[in-house]
């Protein structure tokens, strides 16, 4: 599979919340991270996917562009939603992947934390 395939399959499987197939698609050796903080493992990535399905029920990716490199993908997307309290959110954001024999290996994510407040909140127990 090439890797605008692998992308495609990946942020699908996110937004579907089929979270055994975005785990297949990745590496055991996965290592996420967002904003250059520490990184996550696959297990931490998708407890958080499935805890944003949980609060926005309508999580969606749009304007979506992808371009593979010799080492991966990069994807530009805007996050979209609806919160527990009826606002609306839109997150832009870019994701540099690495893929190593079929597999995504890595992934960095950069994204407005100030955009992202309110899901945040929303993630928050209590």
């Amino acid at each position: 599979m090439d890797n605008i395939t692998l992308c495609r399959r990946f942020f699908t499987a996110l937004e579907t919340n089929d979270l055994a197939t975005a785990k297949d698609l990745c590496a055991e050796t996965f290592a996420g991270s967002q904003n250059g903080g520490p990184a996550m493992n696959l297990d931490t990535l998708m407890q958080f996917t499935g805890a944003v399905h949980t609060v926005v029920p309508d999580f969606r990716y749009e304007n979506t562009v992808c371009t593979a490199t010799d080492s991966g993908f990069v994807e530009e997307h805007d996050v979209c939603g609806t919160l527990p309290d009826g606002s609306t959110f839109k997150l832009v954001l870019c994701v540099v992947a690495d893929v190593t024999d079929g597999k995504i290996t890595a992934l960095r994510e950069y994204v407005d934390t100030g955009a992202a407040a309110g899901l945040l909140k929303a993630l928050r127990p209590g």
